[in-house]
């Protein structure tokens, strides 16, 4: 963690006057009505003690989270922040601010669409400095850092909030709304993909939608690992791929586009789960000119019947259907978590890919299909 200061000036900026005693700088303890020096500050060990009344000490995190009277997180986000030495003040009375010391990610006055990427932003911003988030992305594979830039990948680790004036303010308040209008916060305050990779689908600029994954391994009884906004997504993800390949890719999930993009096959777009693939999407090929697309949906009975129907509507429309096969009761990403190397195995089961259409399977031109991009596997 770059807290960008020493424990001693963050000491001197609560306003304690240090001397030096050896090896070790004292003080008056702010915590407690001092006439001598009872605070003991070891800059070499990073830790601070009080002798006198409190017997309290820690750790730089712990001094803050105390004379800012703020949760352990929150006193985090402090010191990684911008926030100057001068926040660092002791707060008046002994109770908690409800002055943020932190910048806003968005401003009041801007629009929705605005918000939107500026949350999103800082959830980026976020995943890059989470060891847990970036962690999960490589048991998953999805490590990839052209990936994490490219679809602007984030996470949300409930820090949110402590970047918001406090609610009980005017400024507070109508950010909150906006958020909750906006789906980003719940009506009871929390953050909606609270514990979630968070990955958006973004065409021209413009955040369509934003779905969301829970990557802790210890969940609540009950809890769902997917969310997404409240409203229906309006934009196709990876939607450059569908406009400029003549193969495209097509998996029910995020997660399972971004495993293929990640082993270098970037003809990929996927859904928001079971029957997210529709007419829209469909559609959407056609205008592109897509003519063959290989389904990679999960090896399961249900997401077979829903292959097969999604391939007669495909060919309805005068585009190739072909259909993946995974080993029974895999998805794309847990096939490539075990592959080894994955884009070899990815790019064996594409070309085995079985027909689905009625008939021989017309020949197979030379497309974009497998023209993976060896940087990525």
């Amino acid at each position: 963690m770059d807290t960008k200061h020493s424990l001693l000036q963050w000491v001197e900026a609560a306003g304690v006057e240090l001397r030096r005693d050896g090896t070790a700088w004292t003080g008056a303890c702010p915590f407690h009505e001092d006439t001598g020096r009872s605070l003991l500050v070891d800059p070499e060990k990073n830790h601070w003690q009080c002798d006198g009344e409190c017997q309290i000490g820690g750790s730089l995190v712990d001094w803050v989270a105390r004379i800012k009277h703020v949760s352990m997180t929150h006193a985090q986000e402090l010191l990684c922040s911008e926030a100057p030495l001068s926040a660092m003040r002791p707060v008046e009375g002994g109770g908690a601010t409800t002055v943020r010391s932190l910048t806003a990610p968005f401003a009041l006055g801007d629009d929705d669409q605005t918000v939107l990427q500026q949350v999103i932003g800082y959830y980026h911003e976020t995943l890059k400095q989470s060891p847990a988030a970036l962690a999960y992305l490589r048991e998953r594979r999805l490590d990839h850092p052209d990936c994490i830039a490219h679809f602007k990948l984030g996470f949300s680790n409930r820090t949110l909030g402590y970047r918001l004036p406090a609610k009980n303010r005017k400024a507070g308040a109508a950010m909150r709304g906006r958020l909750q209008r906006i789906g980003i916060l719940r009506s009871n305050g929390h953050e909606h993909f609270r514990g979630s990779l968070v990955i958006p689908t973004v065409n021209q600029g413009r955040i369509e939608h934003v779905y969301g994954r829970k990557i802790a391994g210890k969940l609540r009884p009950g809890t769902s690992l997917h969310c997404q906004l409240p409203h229906p997504p309006t934009g196709l993800f990876n939607l450059e791929a569908i406009k400029t390949s003549d193969e495209l890719i097509v998996c029910q999930s995020l997660i399972d586009a971004l495993t293929f993009w990640c082993a270098g096959y970037r003809n990929v777009t996927g859904g928001y789960g079971f029957n997210a693939i529709d007419e829209t999407h469909v559609s959407t090929y056609v205008q592109y000119g897509v003519k063959r697309v290989s389904i990679a949906f999960t090896a399961t009975p249900e997401a077979d019947t829903e292959a097969r129907q999604l391939a007669e509507h495909l060919v309805a429309r005068g585009i190739d259907a072909y259909r993946i096969e995974f080993p029974r009761g895999l998805d794309a990403n847990a096939f490539a978590v075990q592959a080894k190397p994955p884009h070899k195995h990815l790019g064996r089961l594409i070309r085995q890919a079985a027909w689905l259409g009625k008939g021989n399977a017309p020949l197979r031109e030379t497309g974009t299909g497998l023209d993976v991009d060896t940087e990525g596997g």
